[in-house]
């Protein structure tokens, strides 16, 4: 007979480090009637924590925009988003942080990262056709900083490309506010067929609970709590709060798991990832509204001597919870042994809506579900806020403090070797973005396009953030954050569909964050609402700051549109001499938040560059119009670093056909604002000579701005009497500063 187990006693000082305050521990003991036990106080604390209950942000995420007719999952309803794209088929995807395991452990943090946000989109009976990333990191002249990015990058690379999914865009920045603090967001994209979309949910009384996939060690015990705090000297204490990943057992985990959906054996299957078991089991049964029994002791382990704290807070990779259909077990048990994977029942659903753990027959916890959950019983928090006083101070520039008697050329050099402007070839050149050979348009354009197969059709999915925008002005930065990415689809040809975030930002409990926070949710709800792409979920990444400073407010847009027809899509770089080249929009004399101000004087401050949403969306509708037309050659937005950044990128991202440009502007503005200024809502266009004069008219009807400004030709880059570089000097800066940076982690 097992010996009967014993639990560690509760004590005050235990609950204060499980992040639980006085008033949730008083809430607890009246939920329960009595004083929680070990085991149920460790249950509590990950799923009211921050990263599981979202229990100060949820109130101000539900204003978002979250309806639209052809969404099939809104957000919070399953693991990811779902959008119906015709042809029997919907696109699943979303975007999620990992940003203190990577902090901690920066390979294994980026590439659990990758295999958690793949589950979340598999889980859902989607194939994974894509992965993009989002990463900021402090100066790279700082050596931690550089191991940061050398162990991210190989992370993300190595989980990706041994899955066996194309890692096709994403973007990386480096400024002082993410040295201690960096953010590894990781995006994933599926196709699956719209009627066979499986669900996060556990009904049925009797059906059997099953785990499947690898076995449950030690390793992520507490990663929820661990990414519901600041990062502090002793963070590093926490690396068994860092899990560690497989991608290969992953692989088999995807097959076996799509066999099962498409077999129709189970009711509802869910990823363990935050807080492993505890969390798939109460969220399945709470959103079935019935109960779950688990068998602790029938939970497969690798690790002797675990406790029912351990197994049902360890968050292993490479796991799924399954409710399967009564009758099925042994149908389930042969497709996971076929993939050579544990399928092991320690379960069942019941009608009590209680989460009840037993160990050797006696019970050891015992939870309703539904006071564990977002949306059931979790705390519900509205923080203070308050503006922060810097706001005032940064939001105003001085021209005449910054010269304009300075060597253009060599200014525009200088920028193109930025770390933020560089080509970024070292990161992404790291990661395979041709496998599975639907990539049409990979890393190097305004965004990735996805071919989909069997159809004439194709995605367009990029992400975006400026974090130094939203720094100075959240709510108009989160609103450009997600006008630039709507703009980097249709750039590419396609129509923005819908909008996944991850929303980076410091501790909520100081009033100064969270009016950074809400102002950001604010400012992205707005955005999304004119551009008709309902927000289908996400993740809140508080807590990301040390004792010294906080990351900028990082809301990371992640988007994906349709584009109707692959011959409309669309590339960044200039193709043929002689095409004539159209800048659509107005330059205006801003200055402020550029990147110009940072690199070449190293400030930081505004105003942020003003954006007319209704205006960006009506310029968003004629380009596209212009694309299906057929007359657009090139289409690449202006953004970091301006008109001159975009238009060198115009003549040297195409490393097979670099071309240069001729540009002749008649604004009378000072060069630093008309060459690097970055005014919103421009697009540079090019086209055939024959085509342009029918161009200017199509956007002038529509109420565009719209002047013709050079044509393209030549080895060199020409911009009025301001600039004239060879390409070869442009390619050089661009392509070898990071290379250059990096190679001294050696």
């Amino acid at each position: 007979m097992a010996q009967k187990y014993t639990q560690p006693a509760v004590t005050p000082e235990m609950v204060a480090s499980h992040g639980l305050n006085e008033d949730e521990y008083a809430r607890i003991k009246d939920i329960l009637g009595r004083e929680p036990n070990y085991t149920e106080l460790g249950v509590f604390s990950v799923m009211w924590s921050e990263h599981c209950c979202y229990k100060n942000s949820i109130a101000l995420l539900k204003t978002l925009p979250r309806d639209g007719a052809a969404l099939l999952a809104k957000a919070g309803e399953e693991n990811a988003g779902a959008v119906d794209i015709g042809d029997g088929l919907a696109v699943v995807f979303k975007i999620e942080s990992h940003n203190h395991p990577s902090a901690i452990e920066p390979y294994q943090g980026a590439a659990t990262g990758v295999g958690g946000i793949l589950r979340d989109i598999f889980t859902m009976g989607a194939r994974p056709i894509a992965s993009l990333n989002s990463l900021r990191f402090g100066s790279p002249d700082n050596p931690r900083v550089r191991y940061l990015v050398d162990g991210v990058v190989r992370g993300i690379g190595d989980y990706g490309n041994s899955f066996g999914v194309p890692t096709v865009a994403g973007e990386v920045y480096f400024n002082d506010a993410y040295t201690t603090n960096p953010l590894i967001n990781a995006m994933a994209v599926g196709i699956v067929k719209s009627d066979q979309i499986a669900s996060a949910i556990a009904t049925g009384e009797g059906n059997p609970i099953m785990i499947v996939g690898s076995k449950t060690g030690r390793d992520g015990i507490h990663g929820a709590t661990f990414a519901s705090e600041e990062l502090t000297e002793k963070s590093a204490a926490k690396r068994p709060s860092v899990q560690i990943g497989d991608p290969f057992t992953e692989k088999l985990l995807l097959e076996a798991t799509l066999e099962i959906i498409e077999k129709d054996l189970i009711v509802g299957i869910q990823d363990m990832g935050a807080a492993g078991l505890t969390c798939s089991s109460c969220e399945m049964s709470a959103k079935g509204e019935a109960g779950i029994e688990l068998h602790i002791d029938k939970v497969p382990v690798r690790e002797t001597g675990m406790i029912p704290y351990e197994v049902l807070l360890s968050e292993s990779q490479e796991r799924m919870l399954v409710c399967v259909k009564k009758g099925h077990e042994a149908d389930i048990t042969e497709i996971f042994d076929k993939w050579g994977l544990d399928s092991t029942t320690v379960g069942q659903v019941t009608s009590d809506g209680m989460m009840t753990v037993k160990l050797h027959g006696e019970i050891v916890s015992q939870i309703p579900s539904d006071v564990l959950v977002l949306g059931g019983g979790a705390p519900v928090y509205h923080r203070e806020s308050k503006r922060p006083g810097y706001l005032d101070e940064l939001n105003t520039i001085d021209l005449t403090k910054y010269g304009t008697d300075r060597d253009w050329s060599a200014t525009l050099v200088q920028m193109l070797g930025t770390p933020n402007l560089c080509h970024k070839g070292w990161v992404f050149e790291q990661y395979d973005s041709m496998v599975r050979t639907n990539t049409a348009v990979g890393p190097g354009s305004d965004a990735a396009v996805l071919r989909i197969r069997k159809t004439n059709r194709a995605l367009a999915t990029a992400t975006d953030c400026n974090g130094r925008y939203c720094y100075l002005n959240p709510r108009l930065g989160a609103q450009s954050a997600v006008a630039e990415v709507a703009r980097n689809i249709v750039c590419s040809g396609g129509k923005p569909l819908a909008v996944t975030n991850c929303l980076n930002f410091g501790n909520p409990y100081k009033p100064e964050i969270y009016y950074g926070f809400s102002e950001a949710v604010a400012g992205m709800g707005e955005a999304c609402l004119v551009f008709d792409t309902p927000v289908t979920g996400g993740n809140v990444s508080f807590y990301n700051e040390d004792p010294q400073r906080a990351v900028f407010p990082t809301p990371t847009i992640g988007m994906v549109g349709m584009i109707a027809d692959i011959k409309h899509i669309t590339t960044q770089w200039f193709k043929h001499d002689g095409d004539i080249i159209l800048l659509l929009g107005n330059n205006r004399e801003e200055l402020g938040a550029s990147e110009y101000l940072h690199a070449v004087f190293n400030e930081t401050r505004g105003p942020v560059p003003a954006l007319d949403l209704a205006f960006e969306r009506k310029l968003q509708d004629a380009l596209l119009a212009a694309i299906q037309s057929g007359q657009v050659t090139s289409a690449h937005d202006v953004s970091d670093g301006g008109l001159a950044i975009a238009l060198a990128e115009g003549c040297i991202t195409n490393t097979k056909q670099q071309i240069g440009a001729t540009i002749t502007l008649s604004d009378r503005l000072r060069p630093d604002c008309l060459l690097f200024g970055e005014t919103q809502s421009r697009v540079i266009v090019s086209c055939s000579v024959d085509n342009a004069d029918s161009l200017k008219e199509q956007f002038t009807a529509a109420g565009i701005p719209v002047v013709q400004i050079g044509t393209v030709g030549g080895d060199r880059l020409k911009i009025n009497d301001l600039i004239d570089v060879p390409l070869t000097d442009l390619s050089e800066a661009y392509y070898t500063a990071l290379p250059r940076i990096m190679e001294t982690i050696k």
